[in-house]
């Protein structure tokens, strides 16, 4: 039988190769970058520094792309990683030792396609390979993307470009009109509009008394904030989205006297999901479409959506006025931000 000693010795030599980067966003260099490591070591570490002066994309976004693009390579996320650049050997020696600090072992390759090549890959005793430094092969910059991201949305893989989306969601009770500002802003903007999925899963999926369980809940959550990211994979620089999972517990609490858990955490993570928020007035005539409660409901459910985002610090605009009005109100809150 083969002894432990004798399988280490019959072991081939593993190679294992670094990239590191801001990735400020993921475009198609830094990928030829991955690629080419993947291609040529056993193992590869992709480290990211946080770069919230360079992107306003968070770390874990960015580190995300990644992960679900090359799930064979692995990870580092820098949230303390160096701030300053340049060349001075203070500067070079700080990057280089936190670089060997964050790495859980030696690497053998270190690949880039920037002039810190050369020091990095010798600070860390491995072989220095350099990718595409002209940019002859692919011709981008995250300069350019991050100026012009549409305009260059070529150079970015659908995964990525979807967070370059602005999320634009439309809250209210019952009656206030959100459907019908969605479809007309997706038409006047030409992208994508996310209609409410609450009234499709309960004609679905409701009990004979009319109720869905607090699964259920959970589920209906899940799917609208999944057909959320699926219409930033095909959208023009906005998403226009009918409720969110606030709605949802707010349903769950009405009926249930409590919430499921996943669906609490779905709720909280709205606060930073959005870039934009607007609810719907109630000085609209109240329509029933014998689903919908009565007027009164109306008004005591708006009171309560308008009091759990102001707890919740979520900034919102309310739009009142004709369908003209509102559409002028977004139209002109878009253009400032």
């Amino acid at each position: 039988m083969e002894t432990t000693q004798e399988r280490k010795n019959s072991t081939p030599f593993l190679t294992t190769g670094l990239v590191l980067g801001k990735f400020a966003p993921l475009h198609k260099g830094h990928q030829l970058l991955i690629e080419t490591a993947c291609a040529q070591c056993d193992e590869v570490f992709v480290l990211i520094y946080d770069s919230r002066e360079v992107i306003s994309i968070p770390l874990h976004i960015r580190a995300d792309w990644i992960r679900h693009l090359y799930p064979e390579v692995i990870v580092i996320e820098g949230w303390d990683g160096p701030l300053e650049s340049g060349d001075t050997p203070k500067i070079k020696a700080f990057q280089e030792e936190y670089i060997k600090r964050v790495l859980p072992k030696p690497v053998t390759h270190f690949f880039s396609s920037e002039w810190y090549g050369e020091h990095v890959s010798h600070a860390l005793g491995a072989k220095n390979i350099l990718v595409d430094q002209k940019r002859l092969t692919v011709p981008i910059s995250g300069t350019l993307i991050r100026n012009k991201p549409h305009q260059y949305k070529t150079f970015l893989d659908p995964y990525v470009y979807k967070d370059f989306m602005k999320k634009i969601v439309f809250l209210g009770a019952e009656s206030t009109g959100k459907s019908t500002i969605v479809r007309a802003l997706a038409e006047k903007y030409q992208t994508e509009a996310v209609m409410e999925y609450g009234r499709e899963y309960w004609d679905a999926h409701h009990d004979e008394n009319g109720q869905l369980s607090l699964e259920q809940l959970v589920e209906l959550a899940k799917v609208h904030r999944a057909r959320e990211d699926r219409a930033c994979l095909s959208a023009q620089q906005y998403v226009f989205i009918d409720t969110n999972a606030i709605t949802t517990r707010y349903y769950s609490q009405l009926y249930h006297g409590s919430v499921h858990p996943v669906l609490d955490r779905l709720a909280r993570l709205c606060f930073s999901r959005y870039d934009a928020c607007f609810v719907c007035d109630t000085d609209i005539p109240f329509e029933q479409d014998g689903t919908r409660r009565d007027e009164q409901h109306r008004n005591s459910m708006q009171q309560t959506l308008i009091k759990d985002l102001t707890e919740r610090g979520i900034s919102f605009d309310l739009l009142s006025g004709s369908l003209e009005e509102r559409v002028i109100q977004v139209k002109y809150i878009l253009s400032k931000m």
